[in-house]
């Protein structure tokens, strides 16, 4: 058996309930590992692995409707640390930013007094982390700093605004839904507000707008159910007043999002469907539909890593669809099969998890998926549960009949973006990108003999938090805490529910510790009658008679039996008002509503008494403190005694004898401990009657005496309840007087406290403590009875919003109380509601999250987990490394190191674990947003370019590789990286995307569109057949047709060329920028119209066009110039920049650019897994930022107090190095240098 230590100290926490309708949208999972969810006026942090509450944040005094985490896309360091920043927004319009370690609020934010729409932090954090957008309704946009809560600038729009959405690709793109329709900004910035009204767009279906007859293809599909909902597909027009049909589509769209997987493309939900929009041509170029009989939306996540959606649905089940890979067509001209060719985007099911029991009270609210690895979902029920769902992938066998329709997936081969090794270890699932292979976003089949796997999904219930059932409750503390039961104390509260069951509670953990269904009604009153067994007793319904049927059980908790109390009896009889049990739990009363009391023994179950029918009408009971009990076991112990020395002096001669008898004593001395029939010590009880008299009654084994009778006081109304502790006794009564009595010097003292019916009134445990809880209608208060003055007051409306349904002490010095929003709270005497520090709480499972570290701790188990090995071995214990810490923040990083999954610990000790793949691993784990990005792209083109290396293709600086060798694992990044892809796979994507939208549209303007975007790509024969398709009757007809003409016969003859570029020239000059650039495009000179866009500050244009067109070396002239833009300050976009030239392979000036901007430890690894992988040189040049750059990261881990790992950076770092390394050890040889004194030399290298 494990020892049971008592924590005596119990933490103060709120166990939560049921939701509130208005804390539906108030749920969501950060990069930090955490979900905060809203529930009535508190914040719960629940950690999803080990799926526990760990914090619950109390400041708010309306329902909390929104709960955003601060984003991670920064580089953090000691000035910028990992911590755990929320921001909750409630009904009655205020924002609170909290630091959720602590519990308290790093500011307040209130503009006006209506619930919050809508809030999400900015998530481009190179000019500030603080940044938070919130729609104050009805129409305000406002920019607060979310660390001061100033306000930076407010926006007011003409319509309502229900929700936002920032465009991930573009930070000066914001996405409005209103009521009216959707308002995009394109000038979004964190300086001053939007200039314009934005541009506003109404959704509509296309009959409403003029019909452009589109070319039938010749072979047309039958149109099945599926078919017919697309044809009934929505358009995005930007038409003044729309139609009332229009007017309706708007007012059902539930959600909008922009897609994170591809830039330029946004959803938009409906009930019944999902439409996937294209931007630039303002089109729906996907749709996911229900069938009729199919369960409707309520949300959709889009993911990143993959173009895939999570989607809930209105019975709770969550699916996960995934878009179909579409087979590209051949660059010589559009597919001839009608059938093969794009027809739209397909959104495949790929996974569904089980739905839940719908009810009036219980239904799915919101889901939310985690940000870091996409394959985990967390769903949050109306009834307070919090289910999390995790991504599963197997490998399937081959279809028996490959014609389901469904192409198969493949999971790549990669692991942290390098190829796996021989014999090295990776974790299964570890994120979606990892699970689902990128075959099938491009459709070619996977190369034969690749080894990639074919694999299914599947979602797996992995956690579930559940919360309590809905108010009322009964509660009680289980007995207190003494000298004695110290050993095996638990402490347990006691909850009745309205359902008939009892929740037993473990108030050190906060943990339900059993929950038994005891009664078929709700439950009224709990007694314990021992540390391990209570008496609890419920009450139905009256029939016409005013009789009910009376339950009242006894049970005991570690075997969960339970029998009726009562025997037979409980069938039509008045209900039972309350029942008492004695001081030495011997007794029990049972008192009813208009029927004479019943006296039982608790330890026979018998029935003692049952008084008469002339007996006075009880209104309010306690028994008193006072007993024999140590009087009786005196007279005992002494004729025990005697007993034992006449046996053993009769039976001097039989000492076998001896040891017999003995034990027999010991036997009757157990029964009587266990309240056997030894020992009635005699014990009293008061009660008062209607009319305000104190009768006193003793009981002695089955002995029942009526004593002496005190006359009413005439200052008090009826009594309502009663308290005895000690020499002290109180009365309360319906008015709201307290009146307290002095037994021992007779004297009584009347309090009014002008709070209306005293409900309940309960004594503080603990020897001499005399404290005391009044429970009131409207709140409660705790009152010291030796001085007669109060303590502390809740009440409602003035310092909290919910009632108060029942209290009790939990400890000498906490209450406990349950109110009506579905709580119980344990809070300290004072009765005020705060949140708690989480690194003083008794968590039963460790909890992985360096954000609850001090930062400092936080950057050293992060070098501690990136510098493996040390010294030659991989470890995962602190204490093996040279770490001047103390002791108490060592063992905090050590419990860190403890929690982690055993798969992800033998995974960080594999040798064969390259340094990019840590890095990657390691940012995954902390659910460091900036760190990741980096990481990912870095190792893509790290590898390519080291294997052009290899194939001793000198490739200059600042040039992608060429498409031929494009031999990495993974062949290009994902997508979802843009701009920041390879060319060869970026022209396809956008080839792909130009034909669906040539599919797609349904006006003049997208036909005009798309052929502007083919001749763009140099797609001029598509681009003909299109300008031709003008009809003779349009304004633009004659235009049309002569472009056609112009695009056929462009010679490269010179006169032509530079007639055209001067043409083009003037265009530009005049305004016409996009029908200069596409001149430009005709004769080929991208590169001329790529500067002209950079000139003009079309920048992502000209990014755009350098990747589709331009040979490596001027797109990366075009790229190299704008990452030099993003660098100046008033863009201030430097990672971003970073990425770029990341992606251009300019190793060395990222080198630099880390290093001039601090961030020492990803430059210093970066810089080393460049000279690993044989990209950089160390030359003169390069020799300088090398040893700069070591230097300055041995610098950064010793003053984190890793000494061992400064000296192997410094040791590495040339002439500077050898310095630090003298600081380092001076002195050692002689005498080593005592710990405080060392933190106070750091502390002084800190400041400087």
């Amino acid at each position: 058996m494990i020892p049971y230590t008592v924590n005596i100290k119990l933490a103060a926490r709120t166990l939560t309930g049921t939701l509130n309708l208005q804390n539906k949208t108030a749920v969501d999972w950060g990069w930090q590992g955490l979900i905060a969810q809203g529930c009535h006026s508190s914040i719960l942090i629940i950690d999803p692995k080990t799926s526990q509450t760990i914090q619950v944040l109390e400041r708010h005094k309306a329902n909390v409707v929104k709960v955003k985490w601060c984003r991670e896309n920064y580089h953090h360091s000691l000035s910028a640390p990992y911590s755990l920043r929320l921001a909750s927004a409630d009904a009655a319009g205020k924002i609170i930013v909290w630091d959720v370690v602590s519990g308290t609020a790093h500011c307040e934010i209130q503009e006006h007094s209506k619930p919050i729409q809508d809030m999400d932090w900015l998530w481009t954090q190179d000019a500030s982390r603080d940044l938070l957008l919130a729609v104050h309704p009805p129409n305000y946009i406002v920019l607060w700093n979310g660390d001061t809560g100033t306000k930076l600038w407010k926006k007011s729009y003409a319509e309502n605004i229900l929700s936002f959405s920032f465009d991930p690709f573009e930070p000066s793109n914001l996405a409005l839904l209103t009521s009216e329709g959707i308002v995009f900004i394109s000038d979004f910035s964190h300086s001053k507000p939007p200039g314009s009204g934005g541009k506003k767009v109404y959704i509509a279906s296309p009959h409403a707008s003029p019909a452009h007859t589109k070319p039938v293809p010749a072979v047309a599909p039958a149109p099945t159910g599926a078919k017919k909902a697309l044809n009934k597909v929505k358009v995005l027009i930007t038409n003044e007043k729309p139609t009332v049909e229009a007017v309706t589509l708007n007012a059902d769209c539930l959600q909008l999002s922009y897609l994170p997987s591809k830039r330029n493309h946004m959803l938009l939900l409906y009930p019944r469907e999902i439409l996937i929009l294209d931007l630039e041509l303002s089109q729906t170029v996907g749709v996911v539909a229900i069938e009729r009989s199919g369960v409707p939306f309520i949300q959709v996540i889009p993911c990143a890593q993959r173009d895939a959606l999570f989607c809930l649905h209105e019975n709770g089940c969550i699916t996960l669809r995934v878009c179909r890979s579409t087979n590209a067509p051949d660059e010589s001209g559009a597919a001839t099969d009608p059938e093969q060719c794009v027809q739209e985007l397909v959104y495949d099911l790929r996974s569904q998890c089980d739905a839940i029991r719908v009810t009036k009270t219980v239904r799915p609210y919101r889901m939310v998926i985690c940000p870091v690895n996409e394959n985990n979902a967390a769903l949050a029920v109306s009834d307070g549960r919090v289910m999390l769902w995790e991504l599963k992938a197997h490998v399937a066998k081959p279809a028996l009949n490959p014609c389901s329709g469904l192409s198969p997936l493949y999971s790549p081969v990669a692991f942290c973006g390098s190829p796996l090794g021989q014999n090295q270890k990776k974790i299964q699932d570890l994120s979606l990108n990892t699970m689902i292979g990128q075959s099938l976003v491009l459709g070619a089949d996977p190369p034969p003999g690749s080894p990639q796997q074919e694999v299914q999904l599947k979602f797996l219930l992995t956690g579930l938090l559940s919360g309590l059932p809905l108010p009322p409750f009964a509660l009680r503390m289980c007995p207190p805490l003494t000298t004695k039961n110290i050993n095996h104390y638990q402490p347990l509260l006691a909850v009745g529910t309205s359902n008939g069951s009892v929740l037993v509670y473990n108030l050190t953990s906060g943990l339900l510790h059993k929950d038994l269904s005891v009664h078929s009604c709700e439950v009224k009153g709990i007694e314990w009658v021992s540390l391990t067994s209570f008496l609890s007793f419920a009450t139905s319904s009256p029939n016409n008679a005013g009789l009910v049927r009376n339950e009242l059980q006894h049970v005991d908790l570690p075997t969960g039996r339970c029998f009726a109390f009562r025997g037979e009896r409980g069938n039509d009889e008045p209900a039972i008002e309350m029942m008492k049990v004695s001081h030495l739990k011997q007794y029990l009363v049972v008192v009813f509503r208009d029927k004479p009391l019943e006296l039982w023994d608790v330890r026979t179950g018998t029935l003692l008494r049952e008084m008469a029918k002339s007996f006075p009408t009880v209104t309010a009971l306690e028994w008193s403190p006072s007993h024999n009990l140590k009087s009786l076991k005196k007279k005992q112990m002494l004729a025990r005694e005697a007993m034992a020395r006449q046996t053993t002096l009769s039976d001097a001669e039989q000492s076998s004898v001896e040891s017999s008898v003995i034990s027999l004593l010991q036997d009757a001395e157990s029964k009587s401990e266990g309240g056997g029939q030894a020992i009635s010590a005699r014990e009293h009880f008061v009660f008062t009657d209607t009319d305000g008299q104190v009768y006193h009654i003793t009981v002695e084994g089955n002995m029942v005496k009526d004593g002496a009778r005190i006359p009413p006081d005439g200052s008090m109304g009826s009594i309502a309840c009663i308290a005895w502790k000690g020499d002290t006794l109180v009365l309360g009564d319906v008015d709201g007087n307290l009146n307290f009595w002095d037994l021992k010097a007779r004297l009584s003292r009347g309090i009014p406290t002008h709070r209306g019916w005293v409900k309940k009134i309960r004594f503080a445990p603990g020897k001499g403590n005399q404290k005391l809880l009044v429970m009131y209608t409207d709140g409660a208060e705790v009152w010291d009875t030796k001085e007669v003055n109060m303590v502390s007051s809740l009440r409602i409306g003035r310092n909290v919003n919910y009632r108060i349904l029942d209290i009790d002490w939990c400890t000498s010095d906490k209450v406990v109380l349950a109110s009506d929003d579905g709580c119980i709270r344990v809070l300290e005497m004072a009765m005020k509601s705060a949140s708690y520090r989480m690194d003083e709480q008794d968590l039963t499972d460790p909890v992985w999250c360096p954000y609850l570290l001090l930062p400092r701790a936080a950057l050293t188990l992060k070098a501690f987990l990136l510098l493996q090995p040390w010294s030659g071995t991989f470890t995962m214990d602190i204490s093996q490394v040279d770490y001047i810490e103390k002791d108490e923040i060592k063992g905090l990083i050590q419990e860190q190191l403890n929690s982690m999954s055993n798969d992800m610990k033998s995974v960080l000790q594999d040798p064969e674990l390259n340094l990019l793949q840590r890095c990657l691993l390691v940012s995954r784990l902390f659910g460091d947003e900036s760190d990741l990005q980096f990481w990912t792209v870095a190792a893509h083109y790290l590898q390519s370019f080291a294997q052009a290396h290899q194939l001793s293709l000198s490739v200059p600086e600042g040039q992608a590789p060429l498409e031929g060798t494009q031999t990495t694992p993974q062949g290009h990044l994902d997508i979802c990286h843009d701009t920041l892809c390879e060319s060869f796979y970026f022209q396809r994507f956008q080839l792909e995307r130009v034909h669906l939208q040539e599919v797609k549209r349904s006006s003049y303007e997208h036909t005009k569109k798309c052929a502007d975007q083919l001749l763009l790509l140099g797609q001029t024969d598509r681009a003909v057949q299109l300008l031709l398709e003008t009809s003779a009757d349009n304004p633009s007809y004659y235009c049309d047709s002569l472009k056609a003409c112009l695009v056929t016969t462009i010679t490269s003859s010179g006169p032509s060329q530079s007639t055209i570029k001067l043409v083009a020239t003037n265009m530009i000059a005049n305004g016409k920028l996009a029908e200069g650039v596409q001149l430009l495009c005709l004769i080929d000179k991208a590169a001329d119209a790529c500067r002209y866009l950079q000139t003009y500050g079309e920048w992502n244009r000209a990014a755009w066009l350098a990747k589709v067109r331009l040979n490596p070396a001027e797109s990366s002239d075009v790229l190299k110039r704008w990452a030099e833009h993003l660098c100046s300050p008033q863009v201030n976009q430097k990672s971003k920049a970073i990425l770029v030239l990341l992606s251009l392979g300019c190793f060395h000036k990222v080198g630099e650019m880390l290093h001039s901007m601090r961030y020492f430890d990803r430059a210093a690894l970066f810089i080393e897994a460049c000279l690993n992988f044989g990209v950089m040189e160390a030359n003169d040049s390069s020799n300088k930022l090398i040893s700069a750059a070591f230097v300055d990261y041995a610098r950064l881990l010793r003053s984190l107090g890793l000494r061992e790992g400064a000296a192997f950076w410094a040791s590495r770092a040339g002439d500077a190095g050898e310095q630090l390394l003298e600081e380092l050890f001076e002195g050692e040889e002689a005498v080593p240098v005592p710990e405080e004194e060392e933190e106070e030399t750091e502390a002084l290298e800190n400041a400087e």
